[in-house]
């Protein structure tokens, strides 16, 4: 562990760490310090790879701020997604301290702390547009910004060592359809009192163009289903509200019904309802009401957009769900961006609707998504409004990263700072560069528990997908004999349609052991040395694996007349 703060350097200085988020896309959390004071800003999680066989959800590792939790004045949110809040709730009691949000995203957080048994633990405070919050040495105001979710909020963080602006994950939308559009006034009006610093969305930073408009999409979708005869289903972002409000439009246009299927967009819908959005919303039906409708008269909202297994897409193209089939001339959209990572789930899905004669438009075909994050023509915009002395790219890849930064230098920002997790960017006093590092790391949600990616349990199941795994079982005598053969429980490796392996394995196993002394086979570690010896001679010139081998060895202690005493076959040696 680091020694900033505790030893060598200064606490007074003003600092910003990225734990998540700087260098990958997802699970972003960001600390500020100053006066040895702290504050969180975001608290999400990503998700796990096919080569975390039961996993599914990875979060920042946040032993260094852990270890500061009585200095973490509080958690600050900039919006109401998985990678900006999805940890909370898994990390909060190593903090128990205050949280901020808007309130579409407290409503969205309070529905997973009220699942964590934690809604009456946890002091969740909601804070508008426009009002400023007092912690310790920060004081941060809260300024709208647009994004695919209601009330994506940027924060200027003003201190004694000078004015942060976080951005959050943004773009400019003068039509967002859901919520309001971003609060120029308010950045200008920052920008003039000056900016030290912009801690920015990096993500799209390869489009040179402006994102689009949310407005557009509802255009485009609105000409896509006009007269067409069989059903519509969309999939998109659970959380993407606005997204939710065009397709609802475009079906009350087109007199069909719509259904909601998959309990995340349910859970949106009311969350955003509950704080005012979606008024006009029509009647919504269930996948069970759906069922029952006319093909050309439904049109149905779907989860599963990057094909999650239980997702409802996914389910529906596998002809797994129990309510609602698709069938040749039906139409699916994929109003959504495909995350990288995610290309072979998504493919899969495609593939099996296509080969039911299921037509499909995506994003790279036709005009049914904008991105939530800035384009190059945003950024340039943002930078006019803000003036920032110096650029602290974030959210992105160290590809993204390393762009922004050289674009950010090519539009007139004196310094770009290209920081990754666990940096330290010392921001105030003196000039503004990375000055130390902290260590960094991912918790695997493995069940209900927290695990570093280098557990055993993890690096067991790795071995495990690889390798396979070999069990044995050998049963002595109290003076050594063996009861029986040893008994060999394959997993997972391929004996080349070999019927009898297991027997010769287990014969070549016991006269290995007859190869033993006296003395060595009263003793287990040397019973299983000469196991696992003899398992790795015989496994890996045949498969060309090297398994998992777990042996158990088991001494009778009484005295039998035969083995049949202890429920085994055979006879003795």
């Amino acid at each position: 562990m680091s020694n900033l703060m505790t030893e060598g350097r200064d606490a007074s200085e003003l600092v910003f760490i990225p734990l998540g988020g700087t260098g990958e896309i997802g699970m972003n959390l960001n600390l500020y310090g100053l006066d040895g004071k702290w504050i969180m800003v975001d608290c999400g999680i990503t998700f796990a790879e096919a080569a975390l066989p039961g996993i599914d959800i990875l979060m920042p590792d946040p032993a260094f701020i852990e270890e500061r939790a009585s200095d973490l004045l509080a958690i600050v949110l900039t919006h109401a997604h998985e990678d900006h809040l999805g940890a909370v709730h898994h990390l909060w009691k190593r903090f128990r301290c205050p949280v901020y949000a808007t309130p579409f995203t407290a409503a969205m957080l309070r529905t997973k702390l009220d699942e964590a048994g934690l809604l009456a633990q946890v002091p969740l405070h909601e804070v508008a547009y426009g009002e400023s919050i007092k912690l310790g040495p920060f004081d941060v105001t809260y300024i709208g910004i647009t994004h695919s979710i209601p009330e994506g909020s940027a924060l200027a963080i003003r201190t004694p060592g000078g004015t942060i602006l976080h951005t959050g994950d943004w773009k400019l939308d003068d039509e967002p359809q859901v919520g309001q559009a971003t609060d120029e006034a308010a950045f200008r009006a920052i920008g003039d009192e000056g900016v030290l610093a912009m801690v920015c969305d990096s993500t799209n930073v390869f489009n040179a163009h402006a994102s689009g408009s949310e407005a557009s999409v509802r255009k485009s979708l609105m000409e896509l289903v006009k007269g067409w005869e069989g059903r519509v289903a969309v999939t998109t972002f659970a959380s993407n509200v606005a997204r939710i409000a065009t397709v609802a439009a475009v079906a009350k246009a087109h007199g069909r019904e719509l259904a909601v299927i998959g309990r995340s967009l349910w859970r949106a819908i009311e969350a955003a309802q509950s704080v005012g959005y979606l008024p006009e919303l029509q009647t919504l039906l269930t996948a069970d009401e759906a069922a029952y409708l006319p093909r050309d008269k439904t049109m149905l909202i779907c989860t599963g957009c990057q094909g999650e297994p239980r997702g409802a897409m996914a389910r529906i193209a596998a002809h797994d769900h129990p309510n609602i089939s698709l069938e040749s001339g039906d139409l699916v959209i994929f109003s959504s961006k495909i995350i990288p990572g995610n290309e072979a789930p998504i493919d899969r899905m495609c593939n099996n609707l296509l080969a039911d004669g299921i037509e499909l438009m995506t994003e790279q075909d036709h005009h049914v998504h904008v991105s939530g994050h800035p384009g190059k023509a945003e950024l340039a915009e943002l930078y006019d409004w803000l003036k920032p002395a110096v650029s602290i790219p974030v959210h992105g890849e160290t590809r993204h990263l390393l762009e922004h930064a050289t674009f950010a230098e090519s539009i007139g920002i004196k310094s770009a700072i290209r920081a990754q997790n666990g940096s330290v960017v010392r921001l105030s006093p003196g000039p503004v560069e990375i000055v130390d590092h902290v260590p960094t790391g991912r918790l695997a949600l493995d069940g209900e528990t927290l695990v570093g990616l280098d557990s055993d349990s993890i690096r067991t199941r790795r071995r495990l997908m690889h390798n396979g795994l070999i069990g044995i079982t050998i049963i002595l005598e109290p003076n050594g004999d063996l009861v029986t053969e040893p008994r060999v429980h394959a997993h997972g490796i391929d004996w080349e349609q070999d019927t009898t392996a297991d027997e010769r394995v287990e014969q070549t196993l016991a006269a290995a052991l007859e190869e033993l002394s006296d003395k060595a086979i009263r003793d287990d570690r040397s019973v299983e040395q000469q196991v696992r010896r003899t398992i790795n001679r015989i496994v890996r010139p045949a498969t060309g694996k090297k398994p998992l081998v777990n042996v158990d060895i088991i001494r009778l202690t009484g005295v039998y007349e035969n083995a049949g005493d202890v429920g085994i076959g055979g006879g003795g040696r």
